[in-house]
């Protein structure tokens, strides 16, 4: 089903000199401009085309990529502010609009803001909000210590970050525990600590437990034997380098690289670590 607001695999049923038209089956053809028409763009071709409404309240598809689609939070640019509303960049060539209505703070041109992009029903127009919270989830959530999740990283408080856990709740990661950079816009992974008694999620980065230690051991035990018996690291090695090759912390490296010591199935040298 072609929709409003996603990228969809579209067939060009007919080239024009206004451009082509695609078939939006049930929302009829659907013209792509003809600056968007490449000579791969024949009639019977199949392209993904991005589908919204255009200033005139036509619908128009483009090959451009935006930022997100809707139904999804994204961290965005600010490029006009007037009486209607903020218009953020969000990669195509009509910015997006923040009406009055759905904002919460002042919007700043060339400041980037948190919001939440949705096809609003009424008028079938793609539109953003600040006010966050009416978009989550009111469920319980349904997490249990250890789940892993994707998160989306809201903004930068006192003592962390807040994030958004599955596109449906809120999050936090405290800074006593980030061991690699993150910053508002990010998407990535992150685990569950607690379920807080007000629905929020305590998550973490990292799933530091006795059973990723070990598995961690196994892995770097493993990898020294790959690399000829010695592999160029040990616990002077900087996090950055610990953890483009493991994924891990250093604390954790720390913990596994001890394990295989104390087992005495290594030696930490100047040179890396050496199978013994």
């Amino acid at each position: 089903m072609i929709e409003i607001g996603y990228t969809n695999k579209m067939t060009v049923t007919r080239l024009t000199q206004n451009g082509a038209y695609l078939d939006g089956e049930d929302l009829g053809e659907i013209l792509l401009p003809n600056k968007f028409v490449t000579p791969e763009i024949k009639a019977g071709a199949q392209i993904d085309a991005f589908v919204y409404l255009d200033s005139e309240d036509r619908l128009v598809a483009t090959i451009q990529h935006p930022y997100t689609e809707i139904n999804h939070f994204a961290y965005l640019e600010c490029v006009q502010n007037t009486q209607l509303g903020a218009f953020m960049y969000w990669g195509l060539d009509k910015d997006l609009l923040v009406p009055k209505s759905e904002q919460k703070d002042k919007f700043l041109v060339g400041k980037k803001y948190f919001v939440y992009v949705y096809l609003d029903e009424a008028s079938q127009r793609i539109v953003a909000s600040q006010r966050l919270s009416k978009f989550l989830s009111d469920r319980d959530p349904d997490y249990l210590p250890g789940d892993k999740c994707d998160i989306f990283v809201a903004n930068e408080t006192e003592i962390g970050y807040k994030v958004i856990v599955d596109n449906s709740h809120w999050g936090m990661i405290y800074k006593t525990e980030l061991f690699r950079p993150v910053k508002p816009g990010d998407y990535t992974y992150a685990y569950v600590k607690k379920v807080r008694d007000d629905m929020r999620i305590d998550m973490m980065l990292e799933k530091s437990s006795v059973k990723i230690v070990d598995a961690t051991e196994q892995e770097i035990y493993q990898r020294i034997k790959e690399n000829g018996g010695l592999l160029p690291l040990n616990d002077k090695s900087s996090p950055e380098e610990i953890f483009n090759e493991f994924g891990i912390s250093k604390k954790i490296f720390k913990k596994a690289v001890g394990g295989l010591y104390k087992s005495r199935l290594i030696e930490i040298t100047e040179q890396g670590l050496k199978l013994v």
